[in-house]
């Protein structure tokens, strides 16, 4: 059994953190190697999700349901599947729940936990730490970029860091050399 149990502060409001969360679309385009695809009448819809488990690649198929409190911003997901191969089983279940942090940003809680069942399953349990906080970074990236903009909630000016400043010097010194070499060209023209 793989246990998740993650919580990411997303630098947004959380109305803005939820109209990402709550569409199975962007949620999807967050994620590296995942894919929707149909949905069905009853609500569901299919996805697939290719994973690396340190030297193994694994294409997993599910059907998936989600069910959504938009007035207190949480929300269940519930998937069941297999692997392309049709080794190895798995259902999974994940709660979400987003909250206001102190800064006016937002906060997204996920619980769940993944049950395997097959050939594969011992060595996927056995990566399943690495392959979670990796694919979380990822999202958080990506759910954070998403989230950005004009209602992106802009912590504090800070004093620049140090290869901040030495970036901005090198660009100016660049800029400096460029403007001057385009001056002497233009003077050998005349």
């Amino acid at each position: 059994m793989i246990k998740i149990d993650e919580a990411i502060a997303v630098p947004a409001p959380p109305g803005r953190v939820w109209a990402v969360i709550s569409d199975p679309t962007e949620v999807v385009s967050c994620i590296n190697g995942a894919e929707l695809g149909q949905f069905h009448d009853d609500g569901s819809f299919d996805g697939t999700l290719v994973v690396k488990f340190s030297a193994i690649r694994v294409r997993f198929g599910a059907r998936m349901s989600l069910e959504l409190d938009e007035p207190a911003w949480e929300g269940r997901l519930s998937a069941r599947g297999r692997d392309g191969q049709g080794a190895t089983r798995f259902t999974a279940h994940a709660n979400f729940r987003i909250t206001e942090d102190h800064a006016g940003g937002a906060r997204v809680q996920v619980t769940g936990e993944v049950a395997l069942a097959g050939k594969l399953a011992s060595v996927i349990e056995a990566g399943a730490g690495a392959v979670v906080s990796r694919m979380t970074n990822d999202f958080t990236d990506e759910l954070v970029r998403r989230c950005a903009g004009e209602t992106a909630v802009v912590p504090a000016p800070s004093r620049p860091t140090v290869w901040a400043r030495v970036r901005a010097w090198w660009r100016r010194t660049i800029h400096k050399r460029q403007s001057e070499q385009s001056g002497v060209a233009s003077g050998k023209t005349q």
